[in-house]
Order: structure tokens, then sequence, then C-alpha cells
């Protein structure tokens, strides 16, 4: 049987082989390709990985160039680094929350570069929604972008109309439908639209999040800051320690942008694997200060484009209580993890002797080399504040999927499909696959009856790993690569190990109506890798 902790803290491919065995298709994509961005970019990634700057933001937008007046200091060698910054909060009162979204440009200072880039209410991330189950949450969306300056392509599996949007709660068991989780929508700019989600009462807590998704824009508004988290309240409420600990929302990303600091061209998103740096709640390196032996709970949000991140904090054990918003059994005690695009995992840290440590990306192999670098430096520091790590969690909040109550099984195939030479090829001579095939609007591929249980296995056919993520229901995963886990792990986002696979099983509850699954690489998603799943009476 497979270790979990071992499986995520190191994805194995499910068949390996040389890079001279392998095709120059697929090497030279990956690797070839984002080998030659990282040398053309090295000198500037090396040194903007130095210090950090908080996001401060301004409500207009133009082009103005990033280059520094002959003989003038670079502002992104100069910056200092800055206290951590929460985002807004957005309680929910008498079993609602309402508010208003307003999506629009606004000028962000991070990392010592002025960025003009989309985002919610000027700030990078959104406010955090917190709610409670059995809550609605009624908020009101403003799309205050221009109009879309580029026509509809032929092939609608190409990047286009950056400035249409539209709103998914990434993780509750909540309708597809209507004004809800629907990510079906076209919110055009100039237009002002209202979605209202409805939490179950018995619907986990946990922490989640949100973010556009609207076919053609997610890659460029989501690379942009365009997201938030999304905690429903109440996990862990019996566990004295954890609820002891104080509180911070953390969410991870990539930052990248053009010459002029903007994002208005796919090409700046592409190749892959090139972010400029990465940044902690719209900051560069943030500073984050604990005292000696404290405990605190992160909530932690892997909101990037693409890449995953192996997460490590010098001299500290990672304490981990929560997957993707949902609680596990026991906690399990890691040095590191890796935390793919989608992902979120809940941390207890409780900080060490007194000192500097930092926050980062550690290496990792995902068919090519994750982003490495520093997310944040932690100072430890003050009078001592002795507590205590639970000795117990909280009883999980689903039952396992037993062998007798599966109703059905399916196969789905991810793969890619790549010019001859990739080095010197544009992204619209990509695709990717689900089942052979990419996305079409007016197909339904996969049509589930309400109340089944199913067993799904996802076999990645690609050198790379593939993000799998479905909509409305989350799943518990029995298998990777066929291997069975020792302990089961619910999830609604996993990695599917590159010429390998995941197995997991599922329960259509509560909602009909039609969702989506596609690789949480939103990249892949743009280039096609979705289907839409219906599910009928």
């Amino acid at each position: 049987m497979a270790s979990v902790r071992n499986w995520f803290s190191a994805i194995p491919g499910r068949r390996k082989r040389s890079v001279d065995q392998q095709s120059w298709t697929r090497v030279s994509r990956r690797q070839v390709l984002a080998c030659l961005s990282a040398l053309s970019g090295a000198a500037l990634l090396g040194s903007a990985l130095r210090r950090p700057a908080n996001a401060q933001s301004g409500d207009s937008h133009g082009t103005h160039s990033l280059l520094p007046q002959p003989g003038a200091t670079p502002t992104w060698l100069s910056f200092e680094p800055a206290e951590l910054t929460e985002p807004e909060t957005w309680q929910s009162e008498g079993g609602q929350l309402r508010g208003d979204l307003r999506l629009a440009y606004a000028y962000q200072e991070i990392g010592g570069y002025t960025l003009s880039l989309r985002n919610y209410n000027s700030t990078i991330p959104g406010p955090t929604l917190r709610v409670k189950p059995g809550d609605r949450l009624a908020l009101t969306l403003t799309n205050e972008l221009p109009a879309n300056p580029d026509p509809m392509p032929e092939n609608h599996n190409l990047p286009h109309h950056f400035n249409t949007t539209n709103f998914h709660s990434h993780g509750l068991h909540v309708s597809p439908q209507g004004e809800s989780d629907n990510v079906f929508r076209a919110m055009e700019p100039g237009s002002q639209y209202d979605v209202v989600i409805d939490i179950p009462a018995d619907h986990p807590s946990g922490t989640f999040w949100y973010h556009p998704h609207h076919h053609g824009a997610v890659d460029a508004q989501l690379s942009s800051g365009c997201f938030g988290a999304l905690v429903v309240e109440g996990d862990f409420a019996d566990v004295p320690e954890i609820a002891a600990a104080q509180e911070r929302v953390l969410l991870v990303n990539e930052v990248l942008f053009d010459y002029l600091g903007q994002i208005e061209h796919y090409d700046t998103l592409w190749p892959e694997a090139v972010p400029r740096f990465l940044a902690v709640n719209g900051q560069r390196e943030p500073i984050i200060r604990m005292r000696p032996g404290e405990v605190q709970r992160w909530r932690v949000v892997q909101a990037a484009h693409e890449n995953n991140f192996r997460l490590g904090l010098s001299g500290h054990e990672l304490n981990l209580i929560a997957r993707d918003g949902i609680a596990l059994a026991a906690m399990e005690v890691l040095p590191n993890l890796v935390i793919a695009p989608g992902q979120r995992v809940d941390l207890l840290v409780q900080a060490g002797e007194p000192g500097t440590y930092l926050l980062a990306a550690l290496p990792n192999d995902q068919g090519y080399t994750s982003p490495e670098g520093p997310f944040a430096t932690l100072v430890v520091e003050g009078e001592p504040l002795p507590m205590d790590l639970p000795r117990r969690l909280s009883s999980p909040p689903f039952a396992d999927i037993m062998d007798n109550e599966l109703t059905g099984a399916r196969t789905l195939t991810l793969s890619e499909w790549a010019p001859e030479n990739p080095a010197s090829a544009n992204y619209q001579e990509f695709a990717f696959l689900v089942d052979g095939r990419q996305f079409d609007p007016d197909r339904v591929d996969q049509t589930v009856s309400l109340n089944a249980v199913e067993e799904w296995t996802i076999v990645n056919d690609d050198t790379s790993d593939h993000i799998f993520h479905i909509h409305t229901n989350p799943f518990q995963v029995t298998r990777i690569n066929d291997e069975l886990l020792e302990i089961p792990v619910w999830l609604d986002t996993v990695t599917v190990p590159r010429e390998g696979s995941v197995t997991y099983r599922t329960r259509f509850l509560d909602y009909t109506g039609k969702l989506v699954l596609h690789c949480h690489m939103m990249n892949h998603e743009e280039l096609g890798m979705m289907q839409i799943v219906e599910i009928v009476p």
C-alpha cells in the first residue's frame, strides 16, 4: 500500500524513462522552452527574489514602462520588506453575507514594480468571505472592465475576451445552476450581476476560495490576482488547541506581467513555468511574526495559474490538519508538502527558537522544474508563548465510500498535442485533451444520475503532471498509479502524476445540472482540457 504522506511529498510517475528515451516534442515544450526563457530572464528573476513590498492599489489604468531612467536604480532593487497584510474580511450576519465585488483595473505596487492589473475591489487578493453552514452568500458583481478589444476566435479553445468574467466558489458543495456556482455564465464588461449561493446546513466547514471561471479569460484574470479565500466556519471548534491558535489566511501565487506591467496578451503567460517571482497575499516576501512556542493556524490557498509548489518552512515542521477544506482524521507532521493549483492546506505552525526563518517553494519536479524561491520571512521573537499542538482532531465530515456502495465506474484520459518543434511554436499550436477531444461548450461528455456513487480513474498520458478538479462534489482518492493508499484522502483537486493515474470514488448528491471537470493548470484548461458533466434526476 502507498503512504499518503509519501504520495503528497513526492508524486511519482507510473513509468520511468530517461530523457533521451522521451520524444523531442514533449521534452522540448516543458524543459527546453522553459530553459530558454529562464536563461533570458535569469538576471531579472535572481535579483527580483531579494526583498518584498506591500501591495498598494489605485483606481487608474494605463500603459507605462518598467524600464528605469538612465542611471537610475531599478525600484525592485531598493524596496524594503513589509509586514504581512491580511485580506479584508467580510463576515456573514443573520444567516447571510452580502457584499459588492467590483472587477476593475487598478495599479498595484508589488515587489518593487508598479503593475496595472485586473482585480477585485482594487486589492490583491480580494476580500476573505467568511460564512457558516446554512448561510446564503449574496454578492453583486460589477464588471467595470472596458469592452473586449478582440473578436471571438474561430477556435474557442484559444484565450480570448479577457474582460468577460464570472464567479466560481471552488470546493463548495452547492448548486451549479442559475445564479449560484454557475461557470457557464458570461458576465460582460459594463454590467452588474447577482451571485446567490445557498450553502447547505450540513456543509463541511473548512477553507475554500473563489475566482473567475469564464473559458478563455480565466488564466489572465487569475494571474492578475482575481481570487480570494472563502471560509466556511466551524471546523475544529471542539479542539481547544486549534481554537486558541491565531488564524492567518495566506494566498500564494505566481506573479507574471509584461514589459508594461500588464497582462493584456496571452504571450505574457506563455511559455509555461516562467513566473517573475512568488507572492503571498499580493506581497513579495512579507514578514510574519510569532513568539517562541506560539501555535498559529495557517489557511493556505494555492492560487497559482499553473505550477505546483513544494512548500517548506526552514527549521520547522508543517502540521497538516485539513486538505481542500476537508478535515483529516489525524494530524500529519511533514517536513514539507506539495500543493497544486486550486488546492488548500490547513497547517498548524509552532514557532521554534527566536530567529529568522524562510517560508519558501523548494525544489520540485512535476515533469519540469516547479518554481522555487521565497514566499515570506518568519521572525520568531519576544516573550515565549507556550502552546500545545492537538493530540486529536475532530471526526472527519465524510464516511469512506465502500465497495458495496458503488453504482458505476468510468475512465478518463488526459493528454496533450504539441507541434513538431515546440521550442519555436506559438501557444496556438498546442492542444490539451480529455479523452482525445478539446472542450466543446455544446457537448455533454459525462452524464451521471443523481445519487450515483462512482469510481473514476483519471489517466495521464503526458510526461508532465496534470491537476484534476471537478466542481460540486468532493471525491475520495483511493489509488495512485493503481497502488492502494493506506489511508484514502478526500479532495476536490488532485495531481495526476505524469504517465500515471489517480483513482477516486465520489457521491453525486443533492444537485442536478451541468458542471465541469478540468485541469487546474489554467493554461491547459484554456487550451481545451475540460469537459462538461451533467447530473440528471
